[in-house]
């Protein structure tokens, strides 16, 4: 058991764990590390604490916090980084270069300025490097990364709202197929289990295991099936394995429907015979009325007419 911390070298970066020693720390302190490449300076991002190590595993230490001299050299790399990827993405323009440049990356110690670019294939930079060369002086690295690296690098948001597992806490980039997808019975939509790089998530990969190494499907259930009117089986399966539920249909009981719908007959309407007569039915009552004392009007009307005449 022993004291640890998480740091990052950059701000998108990932955190990577140190032994602060005896120095006491606190969130966004800056430190300078020891690293495998020589000394670095990173930002801490994770409180002090008690964690069990691997047998043989050893951390790098935390030299010191960073002084005003190393927060002016931090901050002086920082420009550094800024103007030169400015310049090369205007090269990478002028010279019509089929790249995309990510990032760029300065050492601490200003001997080495590197650029990480995507490329569909092999790219000819040699003209390229000599034009930044001859600004800067120094060392240039043109490194080529994949779209998961560069995802990464950049950082972001994943569908589940969370920051990039990538760019966060997973060190490196393990295998994912489709059928750890189908093991864990997901929907098997391209939008759904990709990532923002394109590729399958890398999430798929590491709960595997959490949903049972794809023994027991997650998420998968089955209908409810009825045997002889006694019993129903519900089985559904769950991270710990499948569940059963039994439930004896005699006691809980649900009454079947099967209600009638009752309607009125239609009337039936039956046809005449050819050439047969057919009269048409007789008014009501009260209408017969109203027809008899129209036409009575009617009537006087034309008596007044022929006594005017």
């Amino acid at each position: 058991m022993m004291k640890i911390i998480g740091v990052k070298f950059r701000e998108k970066g990932k955190i990577y764990h140190f032994d602060p020693a005896d120095l006491e720390l606190r969130l966004g302190d800056e430190v300078v590390v020891e690293t495998e490449r020589g000394i670095g300076y990173a930002r801490v991002y994770t409180i002090p604490i008690i964690h069990q190590i691997p047998t043989g595993k050893q951390l790098k230490k935390v030299l010191k916090k960073a002084s005003e001299e190393d927060l002016a050299v931090i901050q002086r790399n920082k420009e550094k980084e800024e103007e030169a990827f400015r310049f090369c993405l205007e090269k990478i323009k002028e010279k019509d270069l089929q790249m995309k440049l990510v990032d760029v990356e300065c050492l601490q110690d200003g001997s080495k300025v590197i650029f990480y670019f995507t490329a569909d294939g092999r790219i000819d930079f040699r003209e390229l490097v000599k034009d930044i060369a001859s600004k800067y002086k120094t060392r240039i690295e043109m490194r080529q990364i994949g779209v998961r690296d560069e995802a990464r690098m950049i950082s972001g948001y994943s569908t589940c709202g969370r920051p990039l597992c990538c760019s966060t806490f997973l060190r490196g980039f393990e295998p994912v197929s489709i059928k750890m997808a189908k093991n864990q019975s997901m929907t098997l939509n391209p939008a759904k289990i990709s990532g923002v790089c394109g590729r399958l998530m890398c999430c798929i990969g590491f709960e595997m295991e959490d949903k049972g190494s794809g023994r027991h499907p997650c998420a998968r259930k089955e209908k409810i099936t009825a045997e002889a009117e006694t019993e129903a089986v519900l089985q559904e399966e769950g991270l710990a394995g499948p569940l059963e539920e039994l439930k004896d249909t005699e006691a809980d009981a649900l009454p079947a429907v099967d209600e009638e719908i009752k309607t009125a007959p239609p009337k039936k309407i039956s046809a005449a015979p050819e050439g047969a007569v057919t009269r048409p039915e007789a008014p009501p009552p009260q209408q017969q009325q109203k027809q008899e004392s129209q036409e009575e009007k009617r009537k006087r009307r034309r008596r007044r007419r022929k006594h005017r005449h």
